[in-house]
């Protein structure tokens, strides 16, 4: 591949495509060039020329002059075997899909083993950080002790907003949507599932663990109001969700989840729609990763530093499967964390080890304490709108 130009087909034309398309155009010295682009609707107005388009799959799965098949969908289950068939067809694969990659990482990795043939997602975790080929190639699992950061550019930018102009959420997630951080439909980023996908994806590379979303808790930002705006100011704090990955004593725990962080952490200063990555081991302490996490040309950057590394023959080693040591996965940890809800029927305190500070008002009521994640992960109570869960730094 290092002596001819790689021919791409592309699956997808949306914020993400049309990013990938403008920094391949304006990018000299990579030696690739668009053939084909399969997208759903064809009769719907594109920026460049209609020829480029098809709607067949196969225009590009079967075509053997494509060497790089680039997915760029919102659909699932049509991604996943989008990129099954091109594996299976001997293709290069280059993804940005956080949630069908996360759902299916067991057999996507299968797939590159049997078929021989690399699968790169650099995309799909962090938009323009190069995290993932940053584990693969830096950090060894025994060094490694957590990864944590923000990882959702478009609630980044909603909180920066809130904290930063006193923006109402529902304004600030207006603004976002507008500036194309956040989609019509912004549950996936408000209620931390977007980032989860990409903790599950990350937990693979940073550890060798293989970890099903549904395993790994997360919480979101759609709770919050302005009492939790308020508990977070007067104690010189701002909210940031937060996906965390940490190993201890054979084990490593996961989740995403809005914290309380103070000035002295790295991550309070990341703004608007940029992300950041604290990566920390046994003898580096902790290193620190910032760039933009939404956007389409941010996205798309990634996606281009992929396809030029299938240049090089590059491809994921996952060598931290192949150790003997990878930790399993649990949810037996403890945190501490803030509890605001309005009726004393509204949460069960039981499961609580303790409690250090309770304020009732005839509005809001809270409590901060120590508790289980699995027990959080459970609690019924959690999906009540009235109720909202804030992670304490220790």
């Amino acid at each position: 591949m290092e002596t001819k130009n790689i021919n791409l087909g592309i699956f997808g034309f949306g914020c993400v495509g049309q990013g990938l398309y403008e920094v391949l155009n304006r990018t000299k010295g990579i030696n690739a060039r668009i053939k084909k682009i399969c997208i759903k609707d064809p009769n719907k107005p594109r920026p460049i020329d209609m020829s480029y388009f098809t709607t067949d799959p196969d225009e590009i799965l079967d075509d053997p002059t494509i060497d790089v098949v680039v997915e760029l969908i919102n659909e699932t289950e049509a991604a996943f075997s989008i990129v099954s068939k091109a594996l299976k067809n001997g293709k290069a694969v280059v993804s940005a899909s956080k949630r069908m990659i996360a759902e299916n990482l067991p057999a996507l990795y299968q797939l590159q083993v049997d078929n021989k043939v690399p699968f790169l997602y650099e995309a799909s975790s962090c938009a323009s950080i190069p995290i993932i080929r940053n584990l693969e190639e830096y950090y060894d699992n025994d060094l490694l002790n957590a990864v944590e950061g923000i990882c959702n550019g478009s609630t980044n930018y909603i909180l920066t907003r809130i904290f930063e102009d006193n923006m109402s959420f529902a304004d600030a997630l207006k603004k976002a949507q507008e500036l194309g951080f956040a989609e019509t439909d912004p549950s996936l980023d408000v209620e931390g599932y977007d980032p989860k996908y990409k903790i599950v994806i990350l937990l693979l590379h940073a550890f060798g663990t293989f970890v099903r979303p549904e395993e790994v808790f997360n919480f979101g930002i759609d709770h919050l109001n302005d009492f939790d705006i308020q508990f977070a100011r007067q104690r010189n704090c701002t909210i940031k969700l937060i996906g965390n990955c940490r190993r201890q004593n054979g084990s490593v725990n996961a989740y995403v989840l809005p914290h309380l962080i103070r000035e002295h952490n790295l991550l309070y200063d990341v703004y608007n729609e940029y992300n950041g990555v604290l990566l920390e081991s046994a003898f580096t302490d902790k290193q620190f990763f910032v760039g933009k996490g939404a956007g389409g040309t941010a996205t798309g950057s990634a996606v281009l530093s992929d396809i030029s590394a299938l240049l090089y023959n590059y491809r994921y080693e996952y060598k931290k499967i192949k150790q003997s040591n990878q930790p399993t996965f649990t949810n037996d940890v403890q945190l501490k964390v803030y509890i605001r809800y309005k009726t004393p029927d509204q949460v069960d305190l039981t499961g609580f080890y303790n409690i250090s500070e309770k304020y009732e008002s005839s509005e809001y009521r809270y409590v901060v304490g120590t508790i289980n994640l699995q027990k959080l992960k459970d609690a019924a109570w959690l999906k009540n709108k009235d109720v909202n869960l804030l992670v304490l730094e220790h």
